[in-house]
């Protein structure tokens, strides 16, 4: 988390609904709802240019000032999902959960990979990357932007499993399978052969059986 939580403008959205939503998007606006903390979900509308450049800084906890709140304690969130539209290009809405500074929380946090792997030197290796992020509990004032993983001493036949990524603090604990392979090096043909290998097995399990069918040898039998 870096040092400054940014701040979001946002109002409250009195009319919900796919039909309010899409003119909200079509004046500059980002459709959100707000819950979390014992208090009731409120829908709101932030700015979309704004919240959207946070977003792709990596930004995920923010200070929102709600116009007309009563309270002038400030208020802040956490940004938990994003719904993007049918073609998986555009965010459509989000949601933010109310949080404390002081609370530990659970999120997923992406990962960087860095350095050069030591086996992609080797003919035909290729570097597999099938987790892109890693689900922690820490405090929210120790939410990282991104967990660095460094493949640099990464082998062909070697893997960096969860359990073998250094977190940045002792106090952050870690939510995903430890077995689970965030990296590791492949040779290409393998790779090939290993993903048609399984294309075949899924074939085989989804031949259907049609009950009462003689075996083959029997049906040759019988001609």
């Amino acid at each position: 988390m870096k040092g400054q939580t940014p701040t979001l403008q946002a109002s409250r959205r009195e009319k919900v609904g796919s039909r309010f939503a899409r003119r909200v998007r079509e004046n500059g606006g980002l459709p959100a709802i707000v819950y979390g903390h014992g208090e009731q979900p409120v829908p709101i509308t932030i700015n979309a240019h704004d919240a959207l450049r946070h977003f792709h800084h990596g930004e995920k906890v923010f200070k929102l000032e709600l116009e007309g709140a009563q309270d002038d304690q400030p208020q802040y969130v956490l940004l938990r999902d994003l719904q993007f539209d049918h073609l998986g290009t555009n965010v459509v809405h989000c949601d933010f959960s109310r949080v404390d500074l002081n609370e530990r929380v659970v999120t997923h946090v992406p990962i960087d990979l860095i350095g050069e792997a030591r086996g992609l030197k080797s003919a035909g290796a290729i570097l597999m990357h099938p987790l892109e992020s890693l689900e922690i509990e820490c405090l929210l004032t120790n939410l990282p932007d991104v967990i660095e993983v460094d493949v640099s001493d990464l082998d062909v036949g070697q893997a960096v499993h969860a359990g073998d990524v250094k977190l940045p603090l002792p106090t952050m604990k870690l939510l995903t399978d430890p077995d689970v392979i965030v990296a590791q090096i492949v040779v290409q043909s393998a790779a090939v052969a290993d993903a048609e290998e399984t294309e075949v097995s899924a074939e085989q399990a989804a031949e259907p059986e049609v009950v009462g069918r003689k075996p083959k040898e029997e049906e040759e039998d019988g001609d």
